[in-house]
């Protein structure tokens, strides 16, 4: 069946092109700070009690979630999972942080409200960090830059001081527009008891009040478990999928094709495809391969809900494959 609303082929920005430092693809003049200047590492020690307890308490909630759950609560659990990860894919990444596709008032509520339960930051704070994330890849203005290495990028930036570099750079990146839509500005205005209330009690809540599951296991599972599971598995888009995997697009950056992340984090893990065309909004080139969350975006586009779908051309695609990819290096 086809989608209600078609899909836009789009041309090559500078930035689909990957061609952030120019048209001679030579990086950008901070590219090599990293080796140049690193100051002390400030470390944030309520974010490292934090992160150690959370992570700590959810191993004693995987061997509750085996052992000591109803059925029911386990399908709970996997089903406020997929929706609080779509809340970042669908939403924070593919919708507000790269416009690859336009939506309308109800589903942008509702993915506001995915978002809010899966506790990354506000919409705002979440997409402006991932745009400074591609415009600086790779150098010390990338928020979480995979250059320091797997920890670092995967959990280490969250309990550190940002580098200064983030803030210097960050500047010059435009989220002007985030505030413009209502979704955003009510979202982090009333942040801290949404997320209360999304990520916390309302997964919880349900299963405790409708088939009777103990509110400890409902807190454990639900809530601290299935948290912990969606902040990994985004964190394994920064780290896992910026250092293992294959190059097709492009071998000369990190990023690349991982397809356990890519499982785990609802199609995000294409990443060598992402960061070469990063205004498509199948973040892939193969559609609804192991891609959930482009599933849902044509199920919505279909049911109305979303229009204006960027895609890059093949065309575009075969050439860039040709010219930088993997066999372009065997050749």
């Amino acid at each position: 069946m086809a989608p209600k609303n078609p899909v836009m082929s789009v041309e090559p920005s500078h930035e689909d092109a990957g061609l952030e430092g120019g048209p001679d693809l030579e990086p950008a003049p901070f590219a090599a700070s990293y080796q140049q200047k690193q100051p002390p590492l400030r470390i944030v020690w309520r974010n490292v009690i934090l992160m150690a307890l959370l992570h700590l308490v959810s191993v004693y909630a995987l061997l509750v979630s085996i052992w000591g759950c109803k059925l029911y609560t386990i399908a709970w659990t996997v089903l406020v999972y997929l929706l609080s990860g779509l809340g970042i894919t669908a939403g924070a990444h593919r919708l507000w942080a790269h416009r690859s596709y336009k939506a309308r008032l109800p589903l942008r509520a509702f993915l506001g409200i995915c978002q809010t339960m899966a506790f990354q930051n506000d919409i705002y704070d979440w997409a402006r960090d991932h745009r400074v994330h591609h415009k600086f890849s790779e150098t010390d203005a990338d928020p979480h830059n995979a250059s320091r290495g797997f920890f670092f990028s995967h959990v280490g930036w969250l309990l550190v001081k940002k580098h200064p570099d983030v803030f210097e750079y960050g500047k010059k990146v435009d989220c002007s527009d985030l505030l413009r839509d209502p979704v955003v500005r009510i979202q982090r205005r009333f942040y801290l008891p949404l997320v209360i209330l999304l990520c916390f009690v309302f997964p919880c809540y349900v299963p405790y009040m409708y088939w009777g599951e103990s509110f400890k296991n409902a807190f454990l599972v639900c809530s601290l478990l299935r948290f912990c599971l969606i902040l990994n598995a985004t964190w394994l888009v920064n780290s896992a999928a910026h250092m293992w995997g294959n190059h097709p697009y492009d071998f000369r950056i990190k990023p690349a094709e991982n397809r356990f992340v890519t499982t785990i984090a609802l199609g995000e893990g294409w990443h060598n495809y992402h960061h070469v065309f990063p205004s498509d909004y199948r973040t892939g080139e193969f559609g609804w391969r192991i891609n959930p969350t482009s599933i849902f975006i044509d199920t919505m586009a279909w049911l109305g809900q979303v229009t204006d779908r960027k895609l890059m051309a093949p065309e575009i695609i075969h050439a860039r494959k040709e010219r930088t990819g993997e066999k372009a290096l065997k050749k």
